[in-house]
C-alpha cells in the first residue's frame, strides 16, 4: 500500500522535476567556437523585454565616462569575432602548452630540473651546516672529516 502511494506521489513529482525544459538553445561552431544561432534567441524568450539602465545620461557629464567602445555595447561582424576567435584559440593553445611543461618540470627530479637544483642545493647547506657544527664539537676540519669518512669507508688506506 505504501510503494503504491510513493510511486504515484513521488515519482510524478521527481519526473516532472527533472525533466527538460522546452527553450533550448543551440549552437552553431565558427571556426572553432561555439555561438548562439539566430533561430535559438529568437526563441528564446520573446515574452521578456530586455531592460536596460540609461547610465549616459546620468554621468555623460563626467569627464571619466567612456561612451564609445564600451564592451557589451560594440557591435561586431563576423569576420572580426572570427579572427578574435581564432586569436584566442592561439594564445589558449600557448598557454595550455606551457602548463603541460610545467607540469611535467614539476613531476621530474632527476637531471637538471628546478626541483631537484632546489633539493640539490637545501642537502648541501645542511651537510655543510653539520660539518661545521662537528669542526666546532671535535675540532676536526672539513677536509680532515672527509679524510675520516674516506679512511673509514675502506678508500684510502689506514696507514697514511
Amino acid at each position: 500500500m505504501k510503494l503504491s502511494i510513493l510511486t504515484t506521489v513521488l515519482f510524478p513529482t521527481i519526473a516532472t522535476a527533472f525533466a527538460p525544459t522546452t527553450t533550448r538553445t543551440a549552437f552553431t561552431t565558427i571556426s572553432g567556437s561555439s555561438a548562439l544561432s539566430s533561430s535559438a534567441t529568437e526563441n528564446a524568450r520573446p515574452d521578456l523585454p530586455i531592460e536596460y539602465e540609461d547610465d549616459d545620461a546620468e554621468f555623460g557629464d563626467d569627464e571619466d565616462w567612456i561612451t564609445e567602445n564600451v564592451p557589451g555595447k560594440i557591435v561586431m561582424n563576423e569576420i572580426d569575432l572570427a579572427k578574435q576567435v581564432s586569436a584566442l584559440n592561439q594564445l589558449e593553445e600557448k598557454w595550455r602548452k606551457e602548463r603541460v611543461y610545467q607540469e611535467y618540470e614539476d613531476k621530474a627530479l632527476l637531471g637538471w630540473t628546478p626541483q631537484a637544483e632546489m633539493y640539490n642545493g637545501r642537502f648541501a647547506m645542511f651537510f655543510l651546516v653539520v660539518g661545521l657544527l662537528t669542526e666546532y664539537w671535535t675540532g676536526v676540519t672539513i677536509p680532515g672529516q672527509i679524510e675520516e669518512m674516506l679512511r673509514v669507508g675502506g678508500f684510502i688506506d689506514v696507514d697514511m
